[in-house]
């Protein structure tokens, strides 16, 4: 629950030195904010790309600008100048660097947990808890609305979404258009994360249906593969709007949780051998 408390900087959690910079971060229970200071000559692509695995910043970006000046390329190609006290944004897939002679100073909220943190080696497989989420009747919904409010639909979707990846510590692998797909390192924090995210997906007008599972994964660069990502994205397909649907493998990891749990049936995933036994997460969990 969330509770009254404050920290300093001054006394953080964990500080990360990377080339031509350095950042401190803070928790606030299930919050992470992180400060960070980007020295003059700062580029990513000249200094990131090694301790990332990536070409470009696959983060996303949600922060505050203290001081200085960044500027910023998309992969797409659009640009900003982050200007001193400013909000911004920046989407994953982007290049940036310090501009002038003054350090860049910035608070960051959605990227605090992983800038700076090398991802698994190639070809390493980790246990995780995979999330996926989609839009139920996203053609419908644009067709009824038209492009220009699908778009601020979609937009409102993306944050609310991704706030609760935030506050439950999931680290979001991609969007799949119509949706995300995330990994967790608990499967509890997965459950509720997904319980929130129908929830915020109806603060924004929509209906979304989400799918768990867990098991190992291999991370190449800011991607994860392997069969534990597909067995995730067929136990979604199984739910209905408004729905959390899980694996057993999952639901066994939630013994001992608060988290109610109802019998979904025996359903064959595609692709793949055998049926699987399914959950339904209970809605007021």
């Amino acid at each position: 629950m969330p509770r009254l408390q404050s920290r300093p900087f001054a006394t953080p959690d964990e500080v990360r030195r990377f080339p031509h910079g350095s950042g401190t971060v803070l928790k606030l229970d299930e919050s992470v904010v992180g400060r960070a200071v980007y020295e003059p000559g700062w580029r990513w692509t000249a200094d990131m790309p090694e301790i990332a695995g990536t070409a470009t910043c696959q983060l996303h970006h949600l922060g505050y600008s203290i001081s200085g000046l960044m500027h910023v390329v998309t992969d797409a190609g659009d640009e900003l100048d982050i200007l001193p006290d400013s909000i911004y944004e920046i989407p994953s897939g982007h290049d940036a660097w310090v501009v002038g002679d003054d350090p860049w100073v910035t608070l960051e909220w959605t990227s605090a947990r992983s800038f700076g943190v090398p991802p698994e080696g190639p070809g390493e497989r980790v246990l995780a808890t995979v999330l996926f989420t989609d839009i139920v009747d996203s053609t419908a919904t644009l067709e009824r609305i038209g492009d220009a409010a699908w778009r601020d639909m979609l937009a409102t979707h993306n944050r609310l979404l991704r706030e609760d990846l935030n506050a439950f510590r999931g680290r979001e692998v991609k969007t799949t258009g119509d949706g995300f797909l995330a990994v967790f390192d608990g499967a509890t924090r997965a459950a509720r994360c997904g319980l929130a995210m129908t929830r915020s997906a109806r603060r924004a007008g929509l209906s979304i249906r989400v799918g768990l599972h867990t098991g190992e994964v291999e991370m190449i660069g800011s991607d994860a593969r392997g069969l534990a990502v597909h067995a995730a994205a067929r136990v979604m397909s199984f739910a209905g709007p408004g729905e959390v649907f899980v694996s057993s493998t999952t639901k066994d990891l939630l013994e001992g949780s608060d988290l109610m749990l109802e019998d979904a049936g025996t359903h064959a995933l595609k692709g793949l051998a055998g049926e699987r036994r399914l959950f339904r997460l209970a809605s007021g969990a």
